[in-house]
C-alpha cells in the first residue's frame, strides 16, 4: 500500500527531528507494562516446572502479540473512518514511535560528552542507562566501548528491523516486531528465572531478526564506504566474527562496526556481579576512544538513511 511508504517516510523524519521526548507517553512502555502484568498472572496460573514455565511463557507471547497488534489496528481503522488524512497522520505517528535512531544518538552522546569533560563517573552513569552490564568499574575505554557496542547492535534492533517490518506491513507489523523485541529484552534471559519461561520469546526474536540483522550488516558495510571508513575491514570482520555472540543476530552489525572503525568490541563483561565470558569482535588495531561513539552514530544514521531508501523502494515495488 502507498500508505506504508508515506507513513514510514514521515515517521522517519519525525524521529530524526524529535527523537523520544520523555514527557510523551510511549506505546513500548505500555507493552512493557503489559508483559510485566502477564508474567505475574502466568506464574500464578501455571506450575513452576519446566513444562509449566515453558507453556506459561508461550501463552504470554500469544497474548502480548495479539494485544500489541490489535490495538494499533483498531486505532488505524477508526482513524480511517474519520478521514484518510487522519489515518495517515495516526499511522505516521505510530511509525515515528517505533523508531529509535535519534534517542539512541542522544543517549550515547551523553556518554561522549561526559568522557570529553573528563567525568568518568558521569560517563559510567550515562552508559548504564543504555546497557545491561555493570558499569561502576569500567575504564574510560570500557565505557566508550560499551556505548559503541550498543549503538552498533541497536542499529538493527532499534532502527533497521522496525523499518523493514513497517515497509512490509505498516505500523501494525511494526508493532508486532517491537512487541517481540520488547519481550526478548524483558524475559529472554538465560538464568534460573527465565530459562524456560522466556524461551519462546527468545526463539521468536531470533527468527524475527534473522533477515533484518543481515540486511542491517549489508547496509552498514555500504555506509562505511560512503563515510570513507574501512569498508574492507568491515567486510572482513563481518565474515569472520558475525557469529561471535550467543545470539545469531547481535554480532552482525557489531562486527561491521568493529571492522569499519578498526577496533575490538565485545569480550568479557560483568552482569549483576557475575563475570560472563564472551568472544571478542574485531582485530583491535587501536584502543576504543570517545570519538568512536561519534563515528558509530554517523554509521548508524547513514545506515538508517540508506535503509529508508531501500525499504521505501521495496514497499513501493510490492504495493504500487
Amino acid at each position: 500500500m502507498r500508505e506504508f511508504v508515506m507513513t514510514l517516510g514521515i515517521g522517519f523524519c519525525l524521529d530524526m527531528v524529535f527523537g523520544d521526548p520523555h514527557w510523551l507517553p510511549h506505546p513500548i512502555r505500555l507493552i512493557g507494562a503489559l508483559i510485566s502484568s502477564l508474567e505475574k498472572l502466568m506464574r500464578k496460573c501455571f506450575p513452576a516446572t519446566r513444562g509449566g514455565e515453558l507453556f506459561g511463557g508461550t501463552v504470554l507471547v500469544v497474548f502480548v502479540l495479539a494485544l500489541s497488534t490489535a490495538v494499533p489496528f483498531f486505532f488505524l481503522q477508526l482513524a480511517g473512518f474519520l478521514h484518510p488524512y487522519v489515518r495517515l497522520a495516526v499511522g505516521s505517528i505510530m511509525c515515528y514511535q517505533l523508531l529509535a535512531a535519534k534517542s539512541l544518538r542522544v543517549e550515547s552522546m551523553k556518554v561522549y560528552a561526559r568522557l570529553a569533560e573528563g567525568d568518568l563517573d558521569g560517563a559510567r552513569k550515562a552508559v548504564s542507562m543504555i546497557v545491561g552490564r555493570d558499569t561502576a568499574k569500567l575504564s574510560e575505554e570500557g565505557v566508550a566501548k560499551a556505548a559503541v557496542e550498543t549503538v552498533a547492535e541497536n542499529t538493527s534492533d532499534g532502527v533497521i528491523a522496525p523499518m523493514f517490518y513497517m515497509a512490509l506491513g505498516g505500523p501494525v507489523l511494526g508493532f508486532f516486531y517491537k512487541a517481540v523485541n520488547t519481550m526478548d529484552s524483558m524475559i529472554a534471559y538465560k538464568n534460573d528465572r527465565y530459562l524456560y519461561f522466556g524461551r519462546t520469546a527468545a526463539r521468536l526474536d531470533d527468527l524475527c531478526n534473522f533477515i533484518p540483522a543481515r540486511l542491517s550488516a549489508v547496509l552498514m558495510i555500504l555506509t562505511s564506504g560512503f563515510l570513507r571508513l574501512d569498508i574492507r575491514g568491515a567486510i572482513k570482520i563481518c565474515r569472520r566474527d558475525r557469529y561471535n555472540h550467543k545470539s545469531p543476530n547481535s554480532a552482525q552489525t557489531e562486527s561491521v562496526c568493529a571492522g569499519a572503525l578498526g577496533v575490538e568490541l565485545s569480550g568479557d563483561a560483568w552482569y549483576f556481579g557475575v563475570l560472563h565470558k564472551k568472544e571478542t569482535i574485531g582485530d583491535g588495531k587501536r584502543p576504543v576512544v570517545p570519538g568512536d561513539i561519534r563515528l558509530a552514530n554517523r554509521l548508524m544514521y547513514g545506515t538508517a538513511a540508506l535503509g529508508l531508501l531501500v525499504f521505501g523502494g521495496l514497499s513501493a515495488a510490492l504495493y504500487f
